[in-house]
């Protein structure tokens, strides 16, 4: 059986029955976070969510690129959100390569160097700081008044706030 087996296995035998409780797509706390696809990160359990109250944005570092802008913009110009998290946590992946080893073994083994940033980095702070930064200047993103970023600590689930 494949992991994906098994997860549809779970589904069809589990207690998800979607959320018919929540008639829309607006989130009702107005709020989107950003994180990392990391799966050690329960962005439920960080925050204490419940369905249909945030919008959630994953990539590799929790990082703000051109695609989370432009899921950033749709989320605020069409689905009412007016607040972001920006979550990126320690002991990242992203932390422990850097930008032209991995674009060289990319292209080592593919023959095609990437076009696109792989956005690793060595202090989670400062890849917070740009992250957030890179949202209050985005002119498609129009709410940028209430966007904060944060670490988690993957070991102790410490949330720190960085300014």
């Amino acid at each position: 059986m494949t992991a994906i087996d098994d997860l549809l296995h779970r589904h069809a035998t589990g207690a998800d029955i979607g959320a018919p409780e929540v008639p829309t797509p607006v989130p009702s706390l107005h709020l989107a976070v950003v994180t990392c696809m990391d799966a050690r990160i329960k962005v439920f359990d960080v925050f204490g969510l419940r369905h249909g109250e945030v919008h959630i944005m994953r990539n590799a570092g929790g990082v703000v690129t051109d695609d989370v802008i432009r899921s950033l913009a749709i989320s605020q110009r069409k689905l009412e959100t007016r607040e972001v998290i920006v979550m990126q946590h320690t002991s990242c992946g992203l932390s422990m390569i850097t930008e032209d080893e991995f674009k060289d073994e990319l292209e080592q083994d593919t023959k095609l160097r990437p076009p696109w940033a792989i956005e690793a980095f060595r202090e989670v702070k400062d890849s917070v700081r740009q992250s957030v930064e890179r949202v209050r200047r985005s002119p498609f993103v129009p709410y940028r008044e209430h966007v904060r970023g944060f670490v988690y600590d993957v070991r102790n689930a410490e949330l720190t706030e960085v300014i």
